[in-house]
């Protein structure tokens, strides 16, 4: 039998971009269960979501506390957290094929929207990245078996590198099945910021937070705040 499928996906003024992808899994995955955690947006992002999902939450701010709420509301057997600029490139059937394993967590390849050649050489690097760590980022759609989330308690609530913390909790006890098909996600934030400057503050914050750095101390820095 093939096991049950729950997209959960952390939203704050998405407006631009919820529908659409809430459209695309509706069409693509139509036996999924969709829980869309909204954090406060003061956009139009949950009058969007609100006819397009199985469920909508209101929650507190913060990604790790809104996939948290999400993940326990959901009822399906597997839990895929997807950022809301971010669409699985696998299909129904192929990710059905990947499960049938029954892995315990993994995450997919990562696909940047960007066109330039700068921003496939960004993906190889985060792509090796992940696999020789067994590290995802939130925008390489992490999914895990429910039983598994409820058991070990789900994201840390930490308001930066949830998703690192968690695989790195989740990789102490199994390895990660490594979808092929990628997540095309939005390249936006190196278009905005710079290509430069974003993968170097990237980095910083990844060796700030192995060095002990607190997680609130990067997030104020990630943020100018």
């Amino acid at each position: 039998m093939s096991a049950s499928l729950g997209f959960v996906i952390p939203v704050l003024n998405e407006e631009t971009r919820v529908g659409t992808l809430l459209q695309q899994l509706n069409q693509r995955f139509p036996d999924a269960e969709v829980v869309v955690v909204d954090g406060g947006s003061k956009d139009r992002t949950v009058n969007i979501a609100l006819p397009l999902c199985t469920r909508l939450l209101i929650g507190v701010p913060g990604r790790a506390a809104q996939m948290n709420l999400g993940g326990l509301a959901c009822s399906a057997d597997y839990l895929c957290f997807l950022h809301a600029d971010s669409l699985p490139g696998v299909s129904a059937g192929r990710l059905q094929g990947y499960l049938a394993s029954a892995p315990m967590w993994g995450f997919c390849r990562l696909r940047l929207t960007g066109e330039r050649p700068v921003f496939r050489l960004i993906e190889w690097f985060i792509n090796l990245r992940s696999r020789l760590t067994a590290v995802a980022t939130g925008d390489q759609m992490l999914f895990l078996r429910r039983t598994e989330f409820e058991r070990t308690g789900g994201f840390d609530n930490i308001p930066l590198m949830e998703d690192v913390a968690y695989s790195k909790r989740l990789r102490r006890l199994a390895r990660p099945l490594v979808i092929t098909e990628p997540v095309l996600s939005s390249s936006r934030r190196w278009e905005e910021r710079g290509i430069l400057r974003t993968v170097l503050s990237m980095w910083g914050l990844r060796l700030a937070y192995v060095a002990g750095v607190s997680p609130a101390r990067l997030w104020q820095y990630y943020y100018g705040r």
